[in-house]
Order: C-alpha cells, then sequence, then structure tokens
C-alpha cells in the first residue's frame, strides 16, 4: 500500500524509495526500472565518464528520473550537468563537496536538487544553498561516506532541516529500515546495496553473488581500495567493501600500501577488469545480512513498500493509503 510523506509528494511518486546514484552500478535500466515501479531511480553519473551518462540517460528512456554526482567530479568537468539538465531529469542528486556553485542552473533548469550528506552542519549548509531535499547517509552504507552512524544522524538532520524532506541512507535493505527511518522523522530512504543484488543493475553476476553470501560482519571501512584505485579522497571520507584478501593482506597497512602503490594499482586493475573479487572491490554496505536473492528490481520496491506499509498501519502518524 502507498506510503504518503512530504518525499512522495515533491518527487510525486507512490513509493518513498530513492535508488542511490552508485558509479556505473545504478545506470538507466536500473534506474528507469525503479521509477516505473513507484519509486524513484537516480542514474549514478560517478566519476563523470561523460560518454556512459548520455547512454544511460538514452537508456532510461521517458521513465521520471534523477542524476547523482560526485560534486567535485563536476568542477573538473562541467559538461556533464549540462548533459544531464538537457534532458530534463525530474532531480539532480548532489553528493560530497559544494553545491553552491551549481545550486542556481539546476533550479534555473527546472530540477530539484536533493544533497547527500553526513553531518548536521552540512544539512544545514545545504539547506542554506536551496536543497530541495536531503538525504542523510550513514557510515553502515555502502561506498564513501563519513563516520556518523545512520540511527543518530537521520532524527538530527530531520530535526535541523526546517522543514525540508529528508531520506535516510546506510543499512536500509527491507521495509524495516524504510518504517524504522520514518519513525525517526525521515520522509523515506535512499537504498544502495539491495539495488546492486538485482537483475537488472549493471555489475558482474560475481559481484552480486558476494553481496547475497556476505555477512555484514564481513565489511571494511578504509582508504585500501582507493589507493589501489589511484583515488584517494579527502579527508574524512572512507569507503565501505566487502573484505576480501586484498584488504586482509593490507589492512592497517596504508602507508605501506601507497609505498606500493604503482604495482598494487595495475594487479587491482587486472583483478578488477577480469572479474577478480578476491583483489578487486565489492562496494556493499553492512545491509548484506538482509539481502539472500537477486530478484527484479521492482520486485525490491514492492517488497519495501509492502513490509514497511504492514508495520505502519498501526501507527496514526501516517497516512497509509
Amino acid at each position: 500500500m502507498p506510503i504518503t510523506t512530504r518525499l512522495t509528494e515533491l518527487l510525486r511518486v507512490e513509493h518513498p524509495i530513492l535508488l542511490a546514484p552508485m558509479d556505473v552500478v545504478a545506470d538507466g535500466k536500473l534506474a528507469a526500472t525503479v521509477s516505473r515501479a513507484g519509486g524513484f531511480g537516480i542514474i549514478g553519473g560517478g566519476y563523470g565518464n561523460e560518454a556512459w551518462l548520455a547512454r544511460e540517460l538514452d537508456a532510461a528512456g521517458d521513465a521520471r528520473i534523477g542524476v547523482g554526482f560526485i560534486t567535485w567530479s563536476m568542477a573538473k568537468n562541467p559538461r556533464l550537468l549540462d548533459l544531464a539538465l538537457e534532458r530534463k531529469p525530474a532531480a539532480i542528486m548532489l553528493s560530497f563537496g559544494d553545491v553552491k556553485p551549481h545550486a542556481e542552473k539546476i533550479k534555473r533548469a527546472g530540477a530539484l536538487m536533493i544533497c547527500q550528506i553526513q553531518t548536521v552542519e552540512q544539512a544545514k549548509d545545504a539547506v542554506a544553498k536551496g536543497a530541495d531535499a536531503l538525504v542523510a547517509q550513514g557510515a553502515e552504507g555502502g561506498g564513501h561516506g563519513v563516520s556518523r552512524g545512520t540511527f543518530a544522524l537521520v532524527p538530527a538532520v530531520a530535526d535541523a532541516a526546517r522543514g525540508v524532506p529528508v531520506a535516510a541512507a546506510g543499512g536500509v535493505a527491507d521495509g524495516r529500515g524504510l518504517a524504522a527511518a520514518l519513525m525517526l522523522g525521515a520522509d523515506g530512504v535512499l537504498v544502495g546495496t539491495r539495488f546492486y543484488a538485482t537483475q537488472e543493475a549493471m555489475g558482474p553476476l560475481a559481484a552480486k553473488e558476494r553481496i547475497v553470501t556476505a555477512s555484514g560482519d564481513k565489511t571494511i571501512r578504509s582508504i585500501l581500495f582507493d589507493i589501489a584505485r589511484r583515488n584517494v579522497w579527502p579527508a574524512p571520507y572512507t569507503g565501505r567493501v566487502l573484505r576480501n584478501e586484498f584488504a586482509e593482506r593490507w589492512r592497517g597497512r596504508e602507508a605501506e600500501l601507497m609505498q606500493h602503490q604503482a604495482g598494487e594499482a595495475a594487479r587491482y586493475e587486472r583483478a578488477r577488469d577480469a572479474g577478480d573479487f578476491d583483489t578487486a572491490a565489492v562496494i556493499a554496505g553492512e545491509a548484506v545480512d538482509l539481502i539472500a536473492d537477486i530478484p527484479p528490481a521492482a520486485e525490491v520496491v514492492e517488497r519495501i513498500a509492502k513490509e514497511a506499509s504492514a508495520l505502519l498501519a498501526g501507527s496514526n502518524r501516517y497516512r497509509v493509503a
């Protein structure tokens, strides 16, 4: 049953479930599938591959979607934002870095501006710069983030957001996560790892199978894989991935890995191209414990919505249609 929140009304969607704009994984097909299932799909603009982005925007067809960017990637290639806005997306999601240089252009094009933040101060800053919605990202999530946990961060951001809708991210993979997020004051959720392990998601089957069999106990947050990819992020950002042989070999030895970066980076690149995930990273969050299959993405949307609706049915805080 549909759950109506400020976020569903803002995005004009049936379910308050957003696809995280995972680099490469959240392609046009996956984003369109999530949107057509009643959620809100967001293509992952990632590190700024212009040809890839153009192709995936085409692949999304007429689906009502958003496009997500790492903010400093746009600074390196301003054409990326122009390319996305030419296609009239419903929203642009900005993660990391300063949103101010891009806010006016996004608003002028008629798109909503969604800002992912990791601290309360970042939330206040994003609201002051015109954010239409916030994503409060806890450290449980896969990929890059900071250190605050979702459970404490979300209500603090909701209190500081001055009426701007908030989506919770980090550790959400089922209807319990959505229901909990709503009870914490959020208006919806942004989901990554659960959508990675779907049939439509771009990415090797071997990576998806590792997510299905993994435990949240066996994830690691570090800069190891950034060193291996020659792409170390500024402090305080680190990335959560599934632990593998590479992580076990180098954990706690980041300085030494930097000294061997050239050789290890070449080995890592070969492993990634070959689908060798004993060396290459599978970017996934602690919610892997809640993932046991690789279904169609539309089924994931339906499952999360139905389970959350059932859990919320006894609450008078939210209107369940």
